[in-house]
């Protein structure tokens, strides 16, 4: 037990910079991927995990003294400090129990995979740390260690098969084949999924709203780097800024919002090679059968979709935090809503719009969700001496992934009849949504074909004032055209070979004296 815990330990240690990699490296070595070519996309990979984490911690790092400012700015003064993920993990790694849960992954994977009920290999092993968390605060919740494990190992389950019916979005939205994103905070689509579905009746939702579509309509004012800087312009107003102070949080931000995906290419040159010898290894040995490889969420991190919404969100997590009757959580390491963003950016297909409103409607859970278990956390740092808590204070985390989850299954483990029936619904809406998009049109796809159908719908109108084309032209024998003198007359007509905005130019003295007798449509 002890050489367990000091090889968990050590791959701590490591970093999952360094860790992912190499896993990725034996991976692709074992799927047939030469040394060299398995060695350079380790190495890619590790580069841009790396430099995604300096990106992030960068945002993050000019935007977290804006929102203080705005903090104070509005007044707001809570008693919940607010640590953010990377607080609260280093708390959780330090529970005795944590080196349990890498076996507790991989035994639950492996049997997965073997009988054939998900096609993800996670091979994420920092965010194990999630699993854990889970774990301790069950166990707080229940008092058992066994309902503890058992919960967490639901959440193992849950997300691979996110991993599984997410895999084909994630491809559409990044370019990466055969890659998927097995990650806690993916399973707040199960709350987004119904608000989503109410947006599909408002027209307005259903239009294109990407970064592509808004850069072609707005030109320059969609470019990443403008759209930056004028969010970090905006919100360095509204955090009492001086212009000098605004300008320069404005650059900052256009300078982030360029380097994202630039470094999303990366993990496309790295995890593309191994993706598709992994692929070609299954084909070959186990009958076409199919297995993508769970890695962590940064590779959807070049979507500039995804963080214009969070530093959007910014003000309006402010302003919830001070009118929240009861709400104890002040944002600050947290701010930047990572845990609601992942999810919505795949659930809408990178719709802008309607990532923004689901970020308003849903923000309340997440500070409810901080104040909830802030005691249990402060508890939690208080029991491993990993962080000294002020005495009449707590520490929380103010976007809190997963707080439904998290309080359902650990209260209905507690036997609350509530949390049961939470519980309960939360699964059924998790198969709805597993279900629903399994068969939803891909991103690039789901609202540009509605685009589509109205353009062709406006065409096809005009098509029928300018001509004498009945709807049923299908039923119409060519062979009754045969040698008519037709060059003096003008109407479309419909050829199957060409699109509906060439049918304009067509004219009937095109086919004059042709001889359609063997032909009929």
């Amino acid at each position: 037990m002890q050489v367990l815990q000091s090889v968990v330990q050590w791959v701590l240690n490591l970093g999952s910079n360094v860790f992912v990699p190499f896993i990725m490296f034996i991976i692709g070595l074992a799927a047939g991927l030469k040394f060299k070519k398995s060695f350079v996309a380790a190495l890619t990979l590790g580069v841009a995990f790396t430099g995604m984490t300096l990106v992030v911690n960068y945002m993050t790092s000019i935007i977290t003294p804006a929102g203080k400012a705005m903090s104070k700015a509005l007044s707001v003064s809570l008693t919940a400090t607010d640590l953010g993920w990377t607080g609260v993990a280093a708390i959780t790694w330090t529970a005795k129990v944590a080196f349990l849960f890498f076996p507790l992954l991989l035994v639950i994977n492996f049997i997965m995979l073997a009988l054939n009920w998900t096609k993800t290999l996670n091979v994420d092993m920092w965010n194990v740390w999630n699993k854990i968390f889970t774990y301790v605060l069950v166990y707080y919740m229940t008092n058992s260690m066994l309902f503890g494990f058992l919960v967490a190992g639901l959440q193992i389950i849950f997300e691979l098969k996110a991993g599984d019916v997410f895999q084909r979005h994630i491809q559409d939205l990044t370019g990466m084949e055969a890659i998927t994103v097995p990650h806690f905070i993916t399973l707040f689509a199960v709350i987004l999924m119904p608000l989503n579905r109410i947006l599909d009746f408002f027209p307005i939702f259903n239009k294109p709203f990407d970064a592509e579509h808004i850069q072609k309509k707005l030109g320059i004012w969609g470019r990443n780097d403008t759209m930056g800087f004028i969010i970090g312009l905006l919100l360095g107003f509204g955090a009492g800024y001086g212009l000098s102070k605004s300008l320069t949080l404005g650059i900052e931000a256009a300078a982030a919002m360029s380097l994202f995906p630039m470094i999303s290419k990366l993990f496309m040159e790295a995890l593309n090679p191994i993706a598709a010898s992994m692929g070609k290894f299954m084909k070959n040995h186990f009958k076409d059968r199919e297995v993508y490889i769970g890695v962590d969420w940064p590779v959807l991190a070049g979507r500039s979709e995804f963080w214009v919404t969070l530093i959007i969100l910014v003000p309006i997590e402010l302003i919830f935090a001070m009118i929240l009757p009861k709400n104890n959580v002040l944002p600050f390491a947290g701010i930047i809503n990572l845990s609601f963003g992942v999810a919505a950016l795949i659930l809408t297909g990178a719709n802008l719009l309607r990532m923004i409103v689901l970020g308003i409607i849903t923000t309340p859970i997440f500070l409810y969700g901080g104040t909830y278990f802030a005691p249990m956390i402060t508890k939690m740092a208080q029991t491993t001496h990993a962080v000294k808590v002020p005495a009449g204070t707590q520490i929380s985390w103010s976007s809190f992934e997963g707080p439904d989850f998290r309080m359902l299954f650990g209260q209905a483990f507690s036997c609350k009849w509530w949390a049961i029936i939470g519980a309960i619904v939360w699964t059924l809406l998790f198969i709805w949504m597993y279900r629903y998009v399994s068969k939803a049109p891909l991103p690039s796809q789901r609202y540009h074909m509605n685009l589509d159908t109205e353009e062709v719908s406006d065409t096809t109108n005009t098509i029928s004032s300018e001509s004498v084309i009945s709807d049923d032209y299908k039923s119409i024998d060519l062979h009754e055209l045969d040698g008519k003198d037709l060059s003096n007359k003008k109407h479309v007509v419909p050829d199957l070979g060409r699109s509906i905005e060439d049918y304009k130019s067509v004219g009937l003295h095109d086919i004059d004296g042709k001889d359609f007798s063997a032909l009929r449509h």
